[in-house]
C-alpha cells in the first residue's frame, strides 16, 4: 500500500511503498478515505525534540482519519464490514488502575497511533475494536470525520466546566480553539471572547460564534472586556495556544472563582502569578486527547441534534488536498494562518 513513512527520526518523511497491515483477532482494518493534519504530525515530520520525546521510528504517522472498514478479525463483535468509521487514537493497556476504574483516558501506558504505532497516512490503517467509533448515517462526511479526533479535544475542553451564561476567554484560534468556540457557544456559553495574532484564523473564531476577537500582536484582553461590559472578569478561560504569554494573560483576566481548562501544549516555562492563582481561588485542569468514550457520545449528538453547529465545525477544513500532494498539506498546516487541513487517500 502506499503510504506516508518516516523511517528513522532524522530521515524525512517520504511517500512509499509499505506492506499492508492485517487485522488480528481483536482488530479492524480500516481503508483510510481522510486524514487530518496535526502538530503532532508536523514535529515527526520535523524531527524535532518533541517528536524524539514521543516516537517510535520506522513509523506512519497519522491519527485523525475516517475510512470504511473493510476486515474485522474473529473476535470482533460489534463493528462490520462495510461500516464507516474514526478512530481513537489512544490504545490504552485495559489493566492500570485508571483503566479498570473506566478512566480509559488517564492510562499510563497510553500508545497512541501514528505516534507508538502505525497510524492513518496510509491507505489501511488496523486498530482495535475498541477504538473504532461507528458514525451514525447521513451528517458526517469524510471531511468532517477526520476531524473528529481534534473535535473531541476541543469537546473535551469545552465540556470540562458548567458553561451555561458564563463568560468565556479562549486564547488561540487555531484549527482546536476554534471548534473549542463552537462548542461553547452550542454548550450556553453568554459572552465569548478568542485571541490570536492571525486575522485570518480571528475571522474563523468570529465565524464559529465568537463576540468579540482580539489580536494580541496589537491589543489586550482588557480591551474586549471594556467593549461587551464585562465588569468582573471571565468565569471560564480555555487556553488552546501553548503560547509562553497566554496563560498569564488569562489568568489576569479571570473572575475571582474562575475556572481554567488547559490544553495547548507550551514549548517552554510558563511563568504564571501563583500567588494570583491562590487569592482568587481559580481552578486550573489540565486536558489532553478525549474522554473514553463520553466524549465521543458528546460530540456525535451535538453534531446529530446541531446543523448550526455541524456547519461550524465543517468549516474548520479549509484545505482539502489529493494524499500525494502532502507536502503541500504540511506546509500550509505548518503556516499556521488557516483552518484544518485534510487528505485524500481515496485519490493516490
Amino acid at each position: 500500500m502506499k503510504a506516508l513513512f518516516k523511517p528513522s527520526l532524522d530521515a524525512p518523511l517520504q511517500l512509499v511503498e509499505r506492506p499492508e497491515p492485517t487485522a488480528g483477532s481483536h482488530d479492524v482494518k480500516i481503508r483510510v478515505m481522510t486524514a487530518g493534519i496535526c502538530g503532532t504530525d508536523l514535529h515527526i515530520q520535523a524531527g524535532d525534540a518533541a517528536a524524539a520525546a514521543m516516537i517510535v521510528p520506522d513509523l506512519i504517522p497519522g491519527h485523525e482519519f475516517y475510512g470504511e472498514v473493510v476486515a474485522v478479525g474473529d473476535l470482533v463483535d460489534h463493528v462490520k464490514v462495510g461500516d464507516r468509521v474514526s478512530g481513537e487514537g489512544h490504545v490504552v493497556c485495559g489493566m492500570c488502575r485508571n483503566c479498570r476504574a473506566g478512566r480509559r483516558h488517564l492510562c499510563i501506558a497510553t500508545q497512541s497511533v501514528g505516534v507508538q504505532r502505525d497510524g492513518a497516512f496510509a491507505e489501511y490503517v488496523v486498530i482495535p475494536e475498541s477504538n473504532v467509533w461507528v458514525h451514525s448515517e447521513g451528517n458526517i462526511t469524510p471531511e468532517l470525520g477526520a476531524i473528529f479526533d481534534p473535535f473531541g479535544n476541543a469537546v473535551h475542553t469545552a465540556l470540562t466546566f458548567p458553561m451555561v451564561g458564563e463568560d468565556v476567554l479562549v486564547t488561540g484560534s487555531g484549527p482546536i480553539g476554534v471548534m473549542a468556540i463552537a462548542g461553547a457557544r452550542h454548550a450556553g456559553a453568554r459572552r465569548i471572547v478568542a485571541t490570536d495574532v492571525s486575522p485570518q484564523r480571528l475571522e474563523m473564531a468570529r465565524a464559529a460564534g465568537a463576540d468579540d476577537v482580539v489580536n494580541v500582536a496589537s491589543e489586550r484582553i482588557v480591551a474586549a472586556q471594556h467593549r461587551l461590559g464585562l465588569k468582573e472578569g471571565f468565569d471560564i478561560g480555555l487556553e488552546m495556544s501553548g503560547v509562553r504569554s497566554a496563560l498569564p494573560e488569562m489568568v489576569e483576566n479571570m473572575n475571582h472563582g474562575g475556572r481554567i481548562a488547559m490544553l495547548g501544549l507550551p514549548t517552554g516555562e510558563i511563568p504564571v502569578d501563583w500567588s494570583r492563582m491562590v487569592t482568587r481561588m481559580i481552578t486550573f485542569q489540565g486536558i489532553y486527547g478525549r474522554q473514553m468514550f463520553e466524549t465521543w457520545y458528546a460530540m456525535s449528538a451535538m453534531l446529530d441534534s446541531d446543523p448550526v453547529l455541524r456547519e461550524r465545525i465543517a468549516g474548520v477544513v479549509t484545505d482539502v488536498l489529493p494524499a500525494a500532494r502532502w507536502e503541500e498539506g504540511f506546509a500550509a498546516a505548518r503556516s499556521g494562518s488557516g483552518g484544518k487541513v485534510v487528505l485524500d487517500f481515496t485519490t493516490l
